[in-house]
């Protein structure tokens, strides 16, 4: 079942228009993610190396997730970077909740870059036992 659909909007490259620096300062990585279902719902695993919990935003307005953060790519006092692989320190990720999960009861936790969000199903989603009697 499809439980959740992601709405990529990945930022278009200009680079070498005049606007360029403008874009690239909303630009954001899309982590990488991976969805599990189970019979209880879903569960979403997003790869944000380098984030903080402070640095990490949820928010769930009507049926879309939105996952915004920061990684810290600030240097240690007195060292200069000589070569720099990552330009980009901010990720952006939606998706879209089907009207099976319950996004009042979305649990999150952040540990060593991976973000975890635990997602149930709704009460009127969930498979029930329907009991038979006899006449």
């Amino acid at each position: 079942m499809n439980h959740l659909s992601d709405q990529a909007d990945r930022p278009s490259s200009t680079a070498g228009s005049p606007r360029a620096a403008s874009r690239y300062s909303d630009a954001a990585l899309m982590p990488p993610v991976d969805v599990v279902e189970d019979v209880d719902g879903i569960t979403l695993y997003a790869d944000l190396p380098g984030v903080s919990r402070e640095n990490l935003h949820l928010q769930v307005e009507a049926a879309t997730l939105t996952i915004d953060a920061e990684m810290d790519l600030g240097l240690p006092e007195g060292l200069q970077s000589s070569h720099a692989e990552v330009g980009l320190g901010r990720f952006h990720r939606t998706f879209t909740l089907s009207q099976e999960l319950d996004p009042e009861r979305i649990a999150a936790d952040l540990s060593n870059g991976v973000l975890r969000l635990s997602i149930p199903k709704a009460e009127h989603a969930k498979p029930r036992r329907i009991a038979v009697t006899a006449v």
